[in-house]
């Protein structure tokens, strides 16, 4: 299927790995022109050199802490004056610390809220007027299977990522007539740093080892396996193409059948 997005300019954000990285392999492999970017140089050079010798061509890439305001004008800014339009937006990010409720500080809240919540409505607000103007855009935003049945121990996540999915179906109305679709992907347990972080974290409460712990995960899917990367980037791909035009406001989850309810 050609999901028609040749030559069209895809900004994906925290993807030097992990499911950002991939989006961004998968959005490069349908033509796109690609931006990424980090909060770690290093990182970022890493993963321009092997999408180099893959695709045989390199992305566009800046430095950008998703948690400073100016750091998002920098990128949005020099990736308008590289390409000339953003067609695609896929905010993606890091998940912010675990913990329960009681174990949280009110500073731990303050960098989730602007890391998960307020970077997606930065950046949308910087993007959004000319997709206006040129009456074209895909806004995808990398959630998780926190916002449909919350993990235990991911209070921020629950609570905050919940928040991305309220303020994208509340946009996807006030943007539709003008051709801007905005979804949301949420991602099951999926292969990254950030699942055997996660796991590692969860070893200490329970004693295990955190290869067991990855392993019981794996029990709690009925495809009995993890997900990896590349699966999540394909609905990616497939939002931002031509074909997924009537799809707006929509959650879908990539969970290999993890979430129960019907809706």
């Amino acid at each position: 299927m050609d999901l028609g997005l040749t030559g069209k300019t895809a900004l994906i954000t925290a993807s030097s790995k992990g499911i950002g990285r991939a989006a961004a392999d998968a959005l490069i492999e349908e033509g796109c022109q690609i931006a990424i970017c980090s909060r770690n140089k290093e990182d970022l050079l890493i993963a321009s050199s092997e999408m180099k010798k893959k695709f045989g061509v390199e992305p566009f890439w800046c430095v950008c802490d998703l948690n400073k305001l100016k750091d998002i004008e920098n990128t949005v800014n020099v990736v308008l004056d590289q390409f000339g339009k953003i067609d695609i937006l896929v905010n993606n990010c890091g998940g912010p610390v675990s913990g329960y409720f009681r174990d949280l500080s009110e500073e731990n809240w303050e960098d989730a809220f602007e890391q998960v919540l307020l970077s997606v409505v930065r950046f949308c607000n910087l993007i959004i007027p000319d997709m206006i103007l040129r009456e074209w855009g895909r806004i995808i935003n990398i959630t998780s299977v926190a916002v449909k049945q919350p993990i235990d121990n991911l209070m921020l996540s629950n609570s905050l990522r919940t928040g991305v999915i309220g303020f994208a179906k509340s946009l996807s109305n006030e943007v539709a007539r003008y051709n801007i679709t905005v979804n949301n992907i949420a991602p099951g347990f999926t292969l990254t740093n950030r699942l055997y972080d996660l796991a590692v974290s969860k070893a200490k409460l329970t004693g295990e080892s955190h290869e067991e712990v990855l392993a019981g995960m794996a029990r709690q899917i009925p495809m009995n396996r993890l997900a990896r990367p590349e699966e999540i980037a394909a609905a990616v791909a497939f939002l931002a193409s031509l074909q997924a035009s009537y799809i707006t406001g929509s959650t879908i989850q990539v969970d290999g059948g993890w979430i129960k309810n019907l809706f």
